[in-house]
């Protein structure tokens, strides 16, 4: 039975029972756990480094207020990145490719941003919807607009990371199929298309990375317009 090219985005079941949880739940093994001892092996140095490099690089922008961020946008960071990474293995699911995971993730931080800066300095979190020196008859319009693109950002989070990582599924899966029909007509043909589907898998690495980052930076981005 030919099935769809979009079946791999479905969420699997076994047994009625769906998957995702075991999904969400894998990254959480891999990740090597700090050691008593005075020195640590390689890969618990790389990490420690990648974390302080990450919260220095997000976080310096930031106020003392905003730091204490700093573990719950690290901690997503890595999630999102090792959920990213495993999605482009074989006969794997990405959970990140939901759409409604992704606004789980983005619609209570984004909350949790607007709170913050509703309860801190109301004064200057309203002020970001009317920009100073706006003519008298452009401010009930420039309100409304600001508004509507304020409640679009969480949206706009989620969107961007299921689009980008959908694509590249896409993308990977219909060269893979063009490689291996054309592999008993034109194999020279096919050795082509099978190098750039090796080309296009480095790309999405770097996609996986990239928007998990970018997912991050934009949280940041609104954490430091309240704090």
């Amino acid at each position: 039975m030919m099935l769809s090219f979009f079946d791999q985005f479905m969420s699997p079941t076994y047994l009625g029972i769906p998957l995702i949880a075991l999904a969400l739940s894998l990254p959480w093994v891999l990740y090597p756990k700090p050691t008593p001892r005075w020195l640590n092996n390689r890969l618990i140095t790389l990490q420690g480094w990648f974390i302080n490099r990450f919260t220095q690089q997000i976080f310096q922008p930031l106020s003392l207020e905003g730091h204490k961020w700093a573990a719950l946008l690290a901690s997503l960071m890595l999630f999102l990145i090792t959920l990213n990474m495993l999605g482009l293995l074989p006969y794997t699911f990405t959970p990140t490719t939901q759409l409604s995971l992704n606004m789980a993730f983005a619609v209570p931080l984004w909350l949790a941003t607007v709170i913050i800066g509703m309860r801190n300095q109301p004064t200057h979190a309203l002020g970001h919807l009317l920009p100073e020196g706006t003519p008298t008859l452009l401010i009930p319009v420039l309100i409304i607009i600001e508004t509507i693109s304020l409640f679009i950002r969480p949206l706009a989070l989620g969107v961007r990371l299921t689009a980008n990582l959908t694509a590249g599924h896409l993308l990977i899966q219909l060269i893979a199929t063009a490689a291996f029909v054309l592999l008993p007509l034109m194999p020279t043909v096919a050795i082509l298309t099978a190098v750039l589907l090796f080309l296009l898998t480095l790309l999405e690495v770097a996609v996986a990375m990239i928007q998990a980052y970018v997912f991050v930076l934009l949280l940041s981005l609104y954490l430091q317009e309240n704090v």
